[in-house]
């Protein structure tokens, strides 16, 4: 199937918008389609600070417009306990959130941008979303996520070679229990780390030790730059690490 089929069929949509790579090529792709589609954004501890005002230009350059949804997954006692079922958790009650959201503007569907390349095994949210009803148009149209990158770069839209994100509370060691003050300084770091010239980076925490991965081309840098790190990170953990491992990171087309 193709997006323009899938767009013919579902005329009038709702689609969860993150800014990310492939929400944002799932938009552009509704308007492109011609169908009436509104994004929403979910502003909650669980995502950066900056992340909100990235989905507005977004969202106002490609032409849709965005509704702002206020979320707050940790006023659940299961999520804020940070079980390994916290994903799946989470997105049930995001998603249930955002359809109620989207019934009350008339939009009879939901879609969200997970893709071809996604591996429900790695993503228990994924469950979530069948359970939902949720639709997703890119992983149904079997287009991967080098797939969406070059059809960003070639459409000219910005971020196509974004690095691929996910939630603030991934960074904390399952069991850990979650709180907003913890995920902010979370998020206060890994900006620190950035400032410095680094990308594609985590900071994983566990208790009140942080621990920094970075690719593998950076980490000679990273040690050179060791002062400079502790410095960053002093404000708000007491042990900061270099993983020496290296992280993966996704080749762009």
């Amino acid at each position: 199937m193709q997006l323009q089929t899938f767009f013919e069929t579902h005329p009038r949509v709702a689609i969860a918008f993150s800014g990310g790579v492939d929400s944002t090529y799932l938009l552009y792709a509704a308007v492109r389609c011609g169908a009436d589609v509104r994004a929403y954004f979910v502003q909650s501890p669980f995502q950066p600070a900056a992340a909100a005002g990235r989905a507005q230009a977004l969202a106002g350059q490609i032409g849709a417009p965005l509704s702002i949804v206020t979320f707050d997954p940790l006023e659940d006692g299961q999520v804020r306990a940070n079980p390994p079922e916290r994903c799946y958790l989470c997105k049930r009650m995001l998603f249930t959130r955002l359809l109620e959201c989207a019934a009350q503007q008339d939009y009879p569907s939901l879609l969200d941008g997970t893709n071809a390349s996604d591996d429900p095994n790695d993503r228990p949210g994924m469950r979530a979303l069948e359970e939902l009803g949720v639709r997703s148009p890119l992983r149904e149209c079997g287009l991967t996520k080098t797939e969406i990158r070059r059809r960003m770069r070639e459409a000219g839209l910005p971020g196509w070679d974004r690095p691929s994100d996910s939630c603030l509370a991934t960074r904390v060691k399952t069991g850990q229990t979650l709180e907003k003050s913890l995920l902010q300084r979370i998020d206060r770091a890994e900006a620190a780390v950035a400032a410095l010239g680094f990308s594609c980076l985590r900071v994983r925490v566990a208790g009140n030790d942080a621990r920094i991965e970075l690719p593998d081309g950076q980490l000679e840098r990273a040690a050179a730059c060791r002062r400079a790190l502790l410095t960053a990170l002093a404000p708000e953990f007491d042990t900061v690490s270099l993983d020496l491992k290296g992280r993966k990171t996704e080749e762009l087309p």
